[in-house]
């Protein structure tokens, strides 16, 4: 039977946008009811029907760039699907590094299944029978949560023009691409973010970066700053982030 959205519900959803949600399940009674009570809640839902098609819609998710962010909230996951199982699924998300909240649904209601539900990365877990309600208001709090992580995490990052430094994550970006950089650039850049315009000797930046113990040459802080450059700079022989002070050290933006 397909999937019926009434114009109220479409109108809600229009309206409330409260996010979007991925069910991957498998029983299309089950599925097709998920998915029309959580559009006449107010959320936008894509659906699929085994694990192999709910990798595939997660892989297009993660694709996303700075200027379209993951195209999924909520991750509504059942523990039982053919060619990829939940378990393997919420595994692989882990792995890849998503964070979006998984809310895991099965016909197994032992401690066991619930436990290995959630040690492989699930954030929640409902046994079959369930109340849409209950389910409805186990999607809304697992939303509160992320969104408040997020929130957090934006909120302690620190920003200078096109380059973003997230301390608790350990990664930068600019221009809404990720640089990987090593530990001790990722420690100058954060130093040099946390106190911009400030200048710093080669001296300082040992003691802060290396420690007092450092017995190496000051020269390594220039090639750590050239290295630094190479990865922000457009142009790393006309630097606009980190800037030498003739004399003195260097200094950023």
């Amino acid at each position: 039977m397909p999937l019926t959205i009434t114009p109220e519900a479409t109108r809600f959803q229009q309206e409330v946008k409260l996010g979007r949600v991925l069910i991957v399940e498998d029983e299309e009674l089950i599925r097709e009811t998920l998915a029309l009570a959580l559009m006449e809640e107010g959320y936008e839902v894509a659906t699929a029907e085994d694990g192999r098609k709910g990798l595939e819609l997660l892989s297009k998710s993660s694709e996303s760039t700075y200027a379209s962010p993951p195209t999924f909230d909520l991750v509504i996951l059942d523990l039982m699907l053919p060619y990829i199982n939940g378990l393997d699924l919420c595994r692989l998300m882990r792995h890849e590094g998503s964070s979006v909240p998984i809310l895991m649904l099965s016909a197994k209601g032992t401690e066991t299944d619930r436990v290995v539900g959630l040690e492989v990365g699930a954030d929640d877990y409902l046994t079959k029978p369930f109340g849409m309600r209950e389910l409805i208001a186990r999607c809304r709090a697992l939303l509160r949560r992320h969104r408040r992580s997020q929130l957090q995490t934006q909120e302690s990052a620190l920003r200078f023009h096109e380059i973003v430094l997230y301390p608790q994550e350990c990664r930068v970006t600019i221009r809404g691409e990720e640089v990987n950089l090593s530990p001790k650039e990722f420690r100058i850049l954060e130093l040099f973010m946390s106190h911009p315009r400030r200048v710093w000797s080669r001296e300082q930046l040992i003691e802060r970066i290396w420690g007092p113990d450092f017995m190496g040459d000051s020269k390594t802080v220039d090639v750590h700053i050239r290295w630094l450059r190479e990865k922000l700079e457009l142009d790393p022989s006309h630097p606009e982030y980190l800037l030498t002070v003739r004399g003195f050290g260097y200094r950023f933006g």
